[in-house]
């Protein structure tokens, strides 16, 4: 799982230089499995909508992924299996370079999609879990 503050290697992808407008945007971090997360991304960019997604981290060993939300949505985050954290208190800066040692950008900071809308993410993440669990469940 991701952790902020972890020391666990090498990063895995390059780093992306930050769009000006990021610089002081601050936000929260959702972790989900990789199977449904990127499942969920998948909803989200091949959606109906063409929903925007915001920065979306892998940890090294490609075990979970970390959706950049807005700050304050850890305050009501209540997805099963799924957790949504705050570095300090005041959320996570949009940094150039992954924020976790070992991690690596899936989708890198851009400057049309800041952050992950929390509720367009529940929707695509519950979407994504009744998919795998179809699945899973078939034949």
């Amino acid at each position: 799982m991701l952790h902020l503050g972890r020391e666990t290697g090498s990063r895995t992808t390059a780093t992306h230089p930050l769009p000006p407008a990021q610089a002081d945007q601050s936000c929260d971090l959702v972790t989900v499995p990789a199977r449904q997360g990127l499942e969920a991304v998948d909803i989200l960019r091949r959606g109906r909508n063409r929903e925007t997604v915001g920065p979306v981290l892998h940890d090294g060993a490609c075990d979970t992924l970390g959706f950049l939300v807005p700050p304050g949505t850890a305050d009501a985050w209540d997805v099963p299996g799924s957790a949504c954290t705050r570095t300090d208190g005041r959320g996570l800066r949009i940094p150039a370079e992954p924020p976790v040692s070992g991690s690596g950008w899936l989708l890198p900071p851009a400057e049309d999609a800041l952050v992950t809308d929390p509720a367009v993410l529940r929707a695509a993440l519950d979407q994504a879990a009744r998919l795998l669990e179809a699945a899973d469940n078939c034949c």
